[in-house]
């Protein structure tokens, strides 16, 4: 159960132990400095790509194992139009050439405009990218960092990491998302059967 070996530790252990294995992910790492030379505004990378190489250090299996791609959020509320969010990911897909894995990229203020058509249910208007996160649709997966002003990594987690670090996925029922909730929740048991997934 060397797995488990951070479950139940206090937050600010658990928050180190995270950003440590962050650091030391080839992949994130690399990732991370080309994202801060982007110089998005308000800019955080979430979830699946951070989650995963979390799981992956502590079940001994290698950097970038399940892992899909990378989420890049950003906030910038100046323009709501498609194109000016179009001319961010044209010119991060050049930025990002000849990583391993693609870098998706959402402007986080505008998923209320797209958001209702795609999955038949409202959303929030954000006011920031890291609120974004605190409506993902499993606690465990809403994790985020960047580069503070100090240089060092910042953890958004509005949830605390512990069914991160428990190898559980807990469902957020601020909105409907259950399908999306159960269907994560597969998808990481066949890569990880240590997980448990806590029912809707």
């Amino acid at each position: 159960m060397d797995h488990l070996r951070y479950s139940g530790l206090p937050f600010e252990k658990q928050r180190q132990a995270f950003l440590d294995i962050v650091a030391a992910d080839p992949l994130l790492a690399e990732t991370l400095a080309r994202v801060r030379m982007l110089v998005l505004p308000d800019w955080l990378v979430v979830s699946g790509a951070l989650y995963n190489s979390v799981w992956n250090h502590l079940t001994g299996k290698p950097s970038g194992y399940g892992i899909r791609d990378v989420d890049l959020f950003y906030f910038d509320d100046s323009d709501l139009s498609y194109e000016a969010e179009d001319a961010v990911i044209r010119r991060a897909a050049a930025h990002f050439e000849g990583l391993p894995l693609p870098v998706e990229v959402r402007n986080q203020a505008r998923v209320h405009l797209w958001y209702p058509q795609k999955f038949g249910q409202p959303c929030p208007r954000y006011t920031s990218a890291s609120e974004s996160v605190g409506y993902f649709a499993s606690k465990t997966h809403a994790v985020g960092v960047r580069y503070g002003a100090d240089g060092g990594l910042e953890l958004v987690a509005p949830f605390g990491l512990d069914d991160l670090f428990s190898f559980r996925i807990t469902p957020s029922r601020v909105m409907d998302n259950q399908r999306t909730h159960e269907a994560k929740g597969k998808r990481a048991q066949e890569y990880w059967p240590e997980i448990t997934v806590v029912p809707w």
